[in-house]
């Protein structure tokens, strides 16, 4: 059998090797520490309750500090998580028909109040996105496809509609949230709801 068809690594060895070092270090630091101390009478030692408890402080703290990682990391990215599910259509989507546009429309914009309210103003913008869409779809301007892209909305809507301004600063401003790093503020939302208002006064 020819040398080159052996895996010459793995993760199940990495992730060993990575457990044997991890140990070592951390024995070779005890090491250290012991021999920093002052010399102890004979016979002194730490009882084993007390150093089972050290041990299960250092492991609350360290599993205190990944899950609060964890929760600053999902805090940062969720929005891109649920954007990326949505494109995939992994997630329901408020762009699913519901028996009433009217009363879909309305909800989305009450939600859009309520995530401003809360600070959310990526959210409160998308909701106030997607109430645009669905008003495309009730005046039959645009009917909604979970396939349709942000481009293709535009190059829709200039084709059928004036003033296209209005059209632009929601497309625009959900691709920023979507797929930009800019930061978005009170007043993207309140552009976003005014441009709302010229679509469709309220």
């Amino acid at each position: 059998m020819p040398t080159d068809t052996f895996e010459k690594t793995s993760w199940s060895w990495q992730l060993s090797q990575f457990q044997q070092q991890a140990g070592e270090w951390w024995e070779y630091q005890f090491y250290r520490f012991g021999q920093a101390l002052p010399e102890l009478p004979t016979g002194w030692s730490i009882s084993p309750w007390l150093g089972e408890l050290l041990k299960f402080l250092f492991w609350l703290v360290l599993g205190l500090f990944v899950a609060w990682v964890g929760w600053r990391l999902w805090r940062e990215f969720s929005p891109y998580v649920y954007s990326w599910l949505n494109r995939t259509g992994n997630l329901t989507d408020f762009r699913v028909k519901t028996r009433s546009n009217e009363s879909s429309i309305a909800l989305l914009l009450e939600r859009s109040q309520q995530f401003y309210r809360q600070g959310n103003y990526r959210e409160a913008c998308r909701c106030v996105y997607l109430a645009m869409l669905q008003q495309l779809d009730q005046n039959a301007i645009a009917p909604q496809k979970l396939s349709r892209t942000d481009g293709e909305y535009l190059q829709l809507l200039r084709s059928s509609v004036t003033p296209i301004q209005p059209y632009e600063t929601l497309i625009t401003t959900h691709e920023q949230l979507c797929f930009g790093n800019a930061e978005i503020l009170p007043d993207n939302y309140e552009q976003c709801r005014q441009a709302y208002r010229e679509i469709s006064p309220e």
